[in-house]
């Protein structure tokens, strides 16, 4: 797999920061059955919790990707139809002033051949509007994909996105933590560890609307300035 500066700063890292409740539970509670287990596979004497670990982060990094742009993106969003990419340019957005709109519109015909809907096309059926403009950012993005500054902008939204698509799947393994080191196996140092970390992992959770929509919009506003300077 190739290991991108998006793949390592805005997949991984949110999975290496959210996988903790889980590293937790499989150290503090189960890692020596598991290794016990797997003394029995005698062809497979690589197998230790360093590379199990790098196994959990690894399946976290996919799942913790689906959530994010399955949940939250798909409730705030609906998928591309309402992202900051598609509402900037329509004509009922005041975020560009109308040159700006324009200038961009403009390009977007000149450079892959696709107009935009005018304002009375949007009005009767801003849906098709809407997805019209959808296709024509997917290219906007395509014409700009080396463009550093826009990089840097889209780490920090894949982050952000990704972080929240973890959180909520710790949130859950800690709260399962709880009770296992509290009933189950009593551990009061992992049980205090995952008070903590559980804590930490509601915040974005709490905020998730306000984080997402700011990033977006950070994303959406560079992403249309730097392919008008391209």
């Amino acid at each position: 797999m190739k290991t991108t500066e998006y793949y390592i700063k805005a997949r991984l890292f949110p999975t290496i920061i959210c996988v903790i409740p889980i590293l937790t539970l499989y150290y503090f509670g189960f890692s020596d059955k598991v290794i016990d287990f797997i003394a029995f596979l005698k062809g497979y004497k690589w197998v230790s919790d360093i590379t199990i670990s790098v196994a959990i982060i690894y399946l976290m990094i996919q799942i913790n990707r689906f959530v994010s742009k399955e949940l939250f993106q798909k409730i705030f969003f609906k998928d591309e139809i309402n992202m900051p990419t598609t509402n900037f340019l329509l004509h009922s957005s005041t975020f560009f002033a109308e040159s700006v709109k324009r200038n961009i519109r403009e390009k977007i015909k000149e450079k892959f051949g696709v107009e935009l809907l005018a304002k009375n096309e949007e009005d009767e059926n801003e849906l098709e509007a809407r997805k019209t403009i959808v296709s024509a950012v997917a290219q906007v993005r395509n014409a700009t994909r080396d463009n550093h500054l826009l990089l840097q902008h889209n780490i920090e939204y894949g982050f952000t996105r990704n972080l929240i698509g973890g959180c909520s799947i710790a949130l859950l393994v800690t709260l399962l933590n709880l009770y296992f080191f509290n009933s189950i196996t009593p551990n009061l140092l992992a049980f205090n560890i995952s008070i903590g970390f559980g804590i930490l992992y509601l915040l974005p959770i709490l905020f998730s609307k306000y984080l997402i929509n700011r990033y977006g919009k950070y994303y959406a506003k560079v992403l249309f300035e730097q392919f008008l300077q391209n």
